[in-house]
């Protein structure tokens, strides 16, 4: 089991086939910056730079005419894939083409709130943030290089051990991201999106990834109250980031236990969800672009594990599942 580096783990999907182009332009944001209008169609201009015949058929570009910003992302991405496709005559769609361009990645990781503020920046509006700059380039995959991709995203598994509070993200046997989570809590209450007590633990088993909510809402279970904004860590209120949910059905039961952000960070290696796996915003995004539908998710509930220097460690039973051999499934919940 080989652990990457923070770079080394959004190049393993690419590895085998992509070349990175020495004159991507792409950036990491450093603040927030006035949405595009809405009514300002989303367009490419194809590269015009001067090129050898093996380049054009190598490596290809298009630069972004507008800004982009987070309200319009996914849709612009989408307008993009299928023109794209059109044109070259290929399936592109939005994985490979942000695992062609994995600054995309370190873009959207560098829009969380907490991480921002460690540059000094504070994001009032996530949504207002523009990820892609007019003049920004994107580097387009080959027919061979999607298909890669697709190959090795299909590989992907997401894996969660309960009691230590860690999300894994494998990709066959080479683990490319962790990182620390919150989970459900130990008891059994009224959320009024049951309309029914449930068990808040989050469930134990194997499943995948059946419905992505790129444009979610934020409501409470317990009251079903939807939030427009949140307070952060720091006392500060914000919007709420646009970062997509993920849904996985767990031993063929929908339980409602999702895979989505959190925009308190002190929560996170706590039992103290109603049963959905919490990780940070910038976490979210790794998980989104490693975990198409169909991922294999699976939720496990060991209690003993190694730490970096492979020394055992034992978690804590948090759900007080010892007796029971090898864990257990639970009865389950509506988050």
């Amino acid at each position: 089991m080989t652990f990457h580096s923070s770079h080394q783990l959004r190049l393993i999907v690419l590895a085998f086939m992509i070349r990175l182009a020495p004159i991507l332009v792409l950036f990491i944001p450093f603040g927030c910056s006035t949405p595009a209008p809405k009514d300002v169609p989303i367009a490419i201009v194809p590269d015009t730079l001067p090129r050898t015949s093996e380049q054009r058929v190598s490596e290809q570009y298009i630069y972004v005419q507008s800004d982009v910003s987070m309200d319009h992302y996914f849709e612009a991405l989408d307008t993009l894939c299928d023109t794209l496709s059109n044109q070259y005559g290929t399936t592109l769609d939005e994985y490979a083409l942000v695992h062609a361009n994995p600054r995309l990645i370190d873009s959207l990781m560098a829009q969380d709130y907490y991480r921002a503020k460690s540059r000094g920046v504070r994001i009032e509006n996530q949504r207002d943030c523009i990820i892609l700059k007019a003049g920004d380039s994107l580097r387009i995959p080959s027919a061979s290089e999607i298909m890669h991709i697709q190959e090795l995203l299909s590989a992907v598994r997401i894996d969660v051990n309960i009691p230590e509070y860690t999300l894994r993200i494998w990709v066959r046997d080479s683990l490319v991201h962790q990182c620390l989570v919150r989970v459900g809590k130990n008891e059994r209450k009224y959320l009024e999106l049951a309309k029914h007590e449930v068990n808040l633990r989050t469930p134990i088993g194997e499943g995948h990834i059946i419905r992505i909510e790129r444009d979610p809402l934020y409501m409470n279970p317990v009251d079903g109250h939807r939030y427009e904004g949140t307070w952060r860590d720091d006392g500060h209120y914000t919007g709420l980031p646009r970062i997509p949910f993920l849904e996985p059905e767990i031993n063929s039961i929908r339980s409602g236990a999702l895979i989505h952000p959190t925009t308190n960070r002190r929560t996170l290696g706590k039992a103290i969800s109603n049963g959905c796996v919490g990780l940070s915003e910038a976490d979210a995004w790794m998980v989104y672009y490693y975990a198409p539908l169909g991922t294999r998710v699976r939720f496990r509930y060991d209690l003993v594990g190694f730490d970096t220097t492979g020394k055992k460690v034992e978690f804590k039973d948090i759900y007080n599942l010892k007796s029971m051999k090898g864990g257990t499934s639970n009865d389950h919940l509506s988050n």
